[in-house]
């Protein structure tokens, strides 16, 4: 289990109607559905995990996460989820503008590009840098919009968004503090509210 879902479930109220852009193959949902008893679905493009997500008997919209989320009203869902596919968007902006659109919270995650051991390797490597969060080259990479924790912050700030809560993992799954995050962690994760 992915320590970073451990946090976004205590953001999860029982019962909550609950929506996951780029869900993957469910599993989140699944269990969201099983433990909080929530109100659940996912978006997703790629069709081996929708398949993966009806096996689970997960509800989930096959499609690109933009378009789908276009489909909800106002206020539709207590919690939006974007759990490490921020950088994969092709507008993250419009995209946060419509999770805040239809969720009253956006809990959303994201791979910090500003990572040290990143810096260190395009610094001293001269090219794109690969991790474990970044496994691809970058002819294949399916990252689009790279950013860091203080860029987040940045964008929260100049669009009048409130991070209620945040955590920051090192790439060994260890907490770590605020100060450090943009630097250190190489996850980050934010709770976010209008």
């Amino acid at each position: 289990m992915r320590l970073d879902y451990h946090f976004i479930e205590q953001h999860i109220p029982e019962g909550a109607r609950v929506l996951d852009l780029g869900c993957g193959n469910g599993a989140l949902v699944e269990k969201l559905i099983q433990e909080r008893n929530v109100d659940g679905i996912g978006i997703e493009i790629d069709e081996q995990s929708v398949q993966e997500c009806i096996n689970r008997g997960v509800p989930v919209y096959h499609g690109d996460m933009l378009e789908g989320i276009t489909m909800f009203e106002e206020d539709s869902f207590d919690a939006v989820i974007l759990s490490r596919t921020l950088q994969q968007s092709l507008d993250p902006g419009r995209l946060i503008s419509d999770i805040m659109r239809v969720g009253e919270r956006g809990i959303i995650s994201f791979p910090n590009y500003g990572y040290w051991p990143l810096r260190l390797k395009f610094l001293f490597g001269g090219k794109m840098p690969r991790s474990q969060n970044f496994p691809h080259p970058w002819y294949e990479s399916p990252n689009i919009h790279l950013l860091t924790v203080k860029d987040f912050t940045n964008f929260c700030s100049i669009n009048n968004l409130e991070i209620i809560d945040k955590i920051f993992f090192s790439s060994a799954y260890y907490q770590l503090p605020s100060l450090a995050a943009n630097l250190f962690a190489a996850l980050a994760v934010f709770v976010i509210k209008k």
